[in-house]
């Protein structure tokens, strides 16, 4: 059974079976979506490409994965609003667990891309629905704690796929991941469907709201640009600083091999212990708008230490990135607020395309960065950007609404 809600509910209420296995499936979703990015040279490289051919393809197979998260993050928004939570959490993890198992058996470049394609669209259902189902359930007084197991748990996922990789072939590497996920379908046999949308599917009568009208209504289509300017920070961080560490560490001057991959490992080190903690701080502060203020700005400071600080040696260096991922470590945090911000007839569309959506900000940010650097150099580019994200990040949460402890048995009209 979920808990009731109280004046004063448990913390211990927080370690439910829904947000126990939203964590899990959290856990198998980070995993999966970083695993491309870890195994693509050397399973591109068994599959006979060269070196050219794997920049080029592997680039290809990439933008097919994120093709897929963006469908995907409005496809299961939009049957999580109107079938439910629960078939969502069934249908995304079903989809990307047979994807990632067929991507072991794959022989083909052709194939390969598909089955990426298909792995995206699934996994553009498990954070967004996870966060709206436990948002549902769990009382408001603990939201934030929710959060925060989830997304710690989540996260290390990250940090599973690179070790994975290490002690295994890419091959067993997917195979590890689908399998989880089908351990995971099992799970969730018995978690049961939110409350707050049984009551609003039998409210809605004849004349359910369109969820294109996210962006035809003024006000809806502000809170949703909100919404994603908050998260912008993140995936810039992942998406560039960390990713192309082994470049800042060049412009930087620093000594010996810096590998992008080391940089990426230490940076999903910070999150994990970040968004456990960003969760926390919300509920001390009893505040979204405060909590994810203060770690914008903890990712401020960090950026300008990474680019002007002076860094000189690796170990130093993955210091800061350590840092940088706890000062993003607010990534379940704003999904929350997302989940908040909406009635619970839209609440699933806007929270899961806005997880994708964010993740897919990077499809942006990066050309940016690419085109600034033979201008600007490694350093300058990584600036201008950070400067970019972070205005809009700012201006998204100046005047967005507080829902701390707001009740969500409500309707958009």
């Amino acid at each position: 059974m979920y808990p009731s809600v109280s004046s004063k509910p448990k913390i211990s209420a927080v370690l439910t079976l829904p947000v126990i296995v939203a964590s899990l499936g959290y856990f198998v979703d980070v995993y999966d979506l970083l695993l491309f990015n870890i195994v693509r040279v050397p399973s591109l490289k068994d599959l006979g490409l060269t070196e050219e051919e794997i920049s080029e393809i592997g680039a290809n197979i990439y933008n097919w994965q994120q093709a897929g998260l963006l469908i995907g993050g409005f496809m299961w928004g939009i049957l999580g609003d109107k079938l439910g939570r629960r078939s969502v959490l069934f249908g995304s993890i079903l989809t990307y667990s047979l994807a990632n198992i067929a991507c072991g058996f794959t022989s083909n470049v052709e194939v390969y891309a598909l089955l990426r394609f298909v792995a995206g669209l699934g996994l553009a259902g498990e954070l967004g629905a996870g966060i709206t189902l436990i948002a549902e359930i769990l009382p408001k007084e603990l939201r934030g704690y929710g959060a925060s197991v989830v997304a710690s748990v989540g996260l290390a996922g990250a940090i599973a796929a690179f070790f994975a990789v290490k002690l295994t072939d890419w091959r067993t590497a997917y195979f590890i991941g689908g399998g989880m996920g089908i351990v995971l379908l099992i799970l969730r046999i018995n978690v049961l469907e939110s409350i707050i949308f049984n009551k609003s599917l039998k409210k809605r009568g004849s004349k359910p709201v369109p969820w294109w009208t996210i962006f035809t209504s003024f006000s809806r289509f502000v809170r949703y640009i909100r919404c994603m300017g908050i998260g912008l920070p993140t995936y810039m961080v992942i998406g560039i600083y960390a990713t192309f560490g082994n470049e800042f560490a060049k412009a930087l001057g620093i000594p010996g091999d810096v590998q992008a991959s080391t940089c990426v490992l230490y940076t999903y080190i910070g999150v994990v212990t970040g968004d456990f903690f960003s969760g926390i701080l919300s509920q001390w502060l009893q505040s979204r708008r405060k909590a994810i203020l203060l770690m914008i700005a903890m990712t401020l400071a960090g950026v300008v230490w990474l680019i002007y600080g002076g860094i000189q040696s690796p170990e130093t260096l993955y210091v800061c990135y350590v840092w940088l991922g706890f000062s993003i470590g607010y990534i379940a945090m704003f999904l929350t607020t997302t989940a908040e911000q909406f009635g619970t007839n839209l609440r699933a569309t806007v929270t899961t395309s806005v997880a994708n959506n964010v993740r897919a900000t990077v499809l942006l940010t990066l050309p940016l960065f690419q085109f600034l650097k033979p201008g600007q150099g490694v350093l300058n580019a990584g600036a201008i950007v950070g400067a970019v994200c972070f205005a809009l990040a700012l201006l998204s949460l100046w005047k967005m609404e507080e829902t701390y402890g707001k009740e969500l048995d409500y309707e958009e009209s």
